[in-house]
């Protein structure tokens, strides 16, 4: 735990300084909060820069662990991953995604977290990396604390970082997942994505799919309107067609009927008459 609040805190300083001693990261960041184009425009430079430590922390210990639950583990894969994939993709894609994703998330497991160099099996690393994503979690806790967010009352890039790699982890239907069964046992975290859920992303949140109904309403108003533009178009055109089955113009004429053998037969012949 100390180790990695160590190491937080060198990558801070070592974004701060630009790593050639430069500030060449943190004017980025100032710049682009300046203009009000991220999450991140109230935080601090040391904030900031404690933002871009804490993601390459994640994206380190804890990204690893995830890509091993949902892709490598067989059971996850077999009854949650893949079907949930399948179902999402048309054919011959139902195949094809899932065992691409789950190939390049072992290959990224063997590559990043091998040690000195790439392993041959996945299981030689397998408690490493759980290891390190406990203490990650950990770590996120303790940062957290009890606040919402991890910086101040409005949620930041870091939020949605963490969001995104912890709330698949803690809503996913496992059945097999002991960095799960961990997360789980860190309340604060779980209350942080339910919170994040509740705030953002809930039909009744101002920041979530607020403006869904109105637009829904909007739209079944506008397909209302055609469907009775169309009723009326259908009704004048039968009312014309009526009008122009009962028009004396229109009526058919009755062909003029032939004489038949019998009244020719019975006339009598012009030759015949004296």
């Amino acid at each position: 735990m100390e180790d990695l609040e160590n190491r937080v805190r060198s990558g801070a300083a070592l974004w701060r300084r630009g790593g050639d001693g430069t500030q060449t990261h943190p004017q980025r960041h100032e710049e682009a909060g300046e203009e009000g184009c991220n999450a991140d425009f109230d935080l601090s430079s040391r904030q900031g820069a404690d933002t871009l430590a804490y993601i390459a922390l994640l994206e380190e210990k804890l990204r690893p662990a995830l890509l091993h639950t949902f892709w490598v583990d067989a059971e996850n894969y077999a009854n949650v991953t893949r079907p949930w994939f399948a179902s999402r993709s048309p054919f011959p894609l139902n195949f094809l995604v899932p065992a691409r994703h789950a190939g390049h998330a072992l290959s990224h497991i063997l590559l990043t977290r091998g040690g000195a160099g790439p392993l041959h099996t996945v299981t030689e690393v397998e408690g490493k990396i759980y290891s390190e994503a406990k203490e990650c979690l950990n770590l996120l806790s303790h940062r957290l604390g009890t606040a919402d967010y991890f910086f101040g009352n409005t949620p930041s890039s870091l939020d949605a970082f963490v969001f995104g790699l912890v709330a698949p982890l803690h809503k996913a239907v496992l059945p097999s997942s002991g960095l799960q069964s961990h997360l789980r046992q860190l309340v604060n975290l779980t209350c942080f994505c339910d919170n994040v859920l509740r705030v953002h992303f809930s039909p009744g949140s101002s920041n979530g799919n607020h403006a869904g109904p109105p637009v829904q309403e909007a739209v079944d108003a506008n397909l209302l309107k055609l469907t009775q533009l169309v009723n009326k178009e259908s009704n004048l055109i039968e009312k014309m067609d009526d009008n122009l089955r009962s028009s004396p113009q229109h009526k058919p004429r009755r062909p003029h009927p032939k004489p038949s053998l019998a009244n020719e037969s019975s006339r009598p012949d012009p030759k015949l008459i004296p």
